[in-house]
C-alpha cells in the first residue's frame, strides 16, 4: 500500500480511543486507568490541559480498503472551545509529485505526511498530529452502543456491491445501528453530495458524544470495549488522548466546512478553495 511507510504506528483499540476522545474524563479514566494515573481531586484547568494537547489534530476516515478517505477534517482546540473544520473529499489539489487530483487521493498517493502538509496549507495552521480510523469499524461501535439516536432528514438509499455498501435508511428520528450508522456517515448520492455527507457526520458526532455521556452509554462500556476488531493509526500518546477527552467533554463543539465553491476543470467536478491556476 502506497502510504504504509508513512504512518506513525501507535496502535490502540478503536473503542478505547473513541472513549478517550469523546467520552470525557470518567470514561478516559475507566478505560485507561491501568496505563495512566489521573490526578485525583478537581479536574485540571483548561489552560493546563491545552498545554499538553496538540492544538490541531487531523482526523481521517478511510473506506474498508484503507486507501480512500471519506472523512478529512481538522480539530482545532482553543480556550473558546473545539472547532471541527471539514474538507470536502472532492477538494482540488495540485502537487509537484502527483499533479491534479482530489483531496481523497492524497492519503493513497503520499500517506499521512502528504495529507498533513496539504491540510496545513489549506487551513493556514500547522498540523502535525493525526488520527486515522477505518469507517467500517464504526459499525461494531454502533452495535455495541445499541445505536445512536439521530434525526434523518430524508430517506437515504444506495447500493454499491463492489464496496459491500448497502444503504436503506427511512426518514425520521430513529436509532441507527452499526450498518445503518456507517451508511449514514458515507451516503453522498443526492444533490447535496459531499456537503450533505459532512453535515451528517457532524450530526453523528454530536449524537455519539451525547450517547457516551448518558447513563445507557456508561452501562454499555464493557460491550463497547470489546466491540472493535480493528485499530486506528495515531501519533497521539495516551496522555494526549486523555487530555483531549477532558476538553471535548467539557468545551463547546462547533463545526464548519472549508469555504469554497463547486467548479469544473478538464471536465472533472471539484471543490475549489483557491486559485486552480496558482504556480507551484
Amino acid at each position: 500500500m502506497a502510504h504504509s511507510g508513512h504512518l506513525s504506528k501507535s496502535r490502540l483499540p478503536l473503542t478505547g480511543v473513541l472513549i478517550a476522545l469523546i467520552g470525557g474524563v470518567s470514561f478516559g479514566a475507566f478505560a485507561l486507568e491501568p496505563l495512566l494515573k489521573l490526578a485525583s481531586g478537581a479536574p485540571p484547568s483548561l489552560p493546563s490541559l491545552l498545554s499538553s494537547v496538540p492544538r490541531e489534530v487531523l482526523l481521517l476516515g478511510t473506506d474498508a480498503s484503507g486507501q480512500r478517505t471519506d472523512v478529512i477534517a481538522s480539530l482545532n482546540l482553543s480556550e473558546s472551545g473545539v472547532h471541527l473544520t471539514q474538507i470536502p473529499r472532492d477538494t482540488f489539489v495540485r502537487s509537484l509529485s502527483h499533479g491534479e487530483h482530489k483531496a481523497n487521493a492524497i492519503y493513497l498517493f503520499g500517506g499521512i505526511t502528504a495529507v498533513q502538509s496539504e491540510v496545513s496549507a489549506m487551513i493556514g495552521r500547522p498540523v502535525r498530529h493525526h488520527v486515522v480510523v477505518n469507517l467500517s469499524a464504526l459499525r461494531h461501535v454502533g452495535n455495541a452502543l445499541g445505536g445512536l439516536e439521530i434525526d434523518v432528514a430524508k430517506p437515504l438509499r444506495y447500493n454499491d456491491h463492489t464496496q459491500g455498501l448497502h444503504i436503506d435508511i427511512p426518514a425520521g428520528r430513529q436509532r441507527l445501528n452499526g450498518d445503518q450508522l456507517e451508511g449514514f456517515l458515507r451516503y453522498r448520492h443526492d444533490a447535496e453530495g459531499d456537503l450533505g455527507r459532512m453535515r451528517r457526520q457532524r450530526q453523528a458526532l454530536q449524537a455519539l458524544k451525547r450517547k457516551l455521556t448518558s447513563p445507557e452509554g456508561i452501562a454499555r462500556l464493557p460491550q463497547l470495549l470489546h466491540a472493535a476488531t480493528t485499530g486506528i493509526d495515531t501519533n497521539l500518546n495516551l496522555i494526549q488522548l486523555t487530555g483531549l477527552a477532558h476538553i471535548l467533554a467539557s468545551q463547546p463543539l462547533s463545526g464548519s466546512r472549508m469555504p469554497g465553491h463547486v467548479g469544473y476543470r478538464n471536465g472533472i467536478s471539484y471543490w475549489f478553495i483557491g486559485n486552480p491556476d496558482r504556480r507551484l
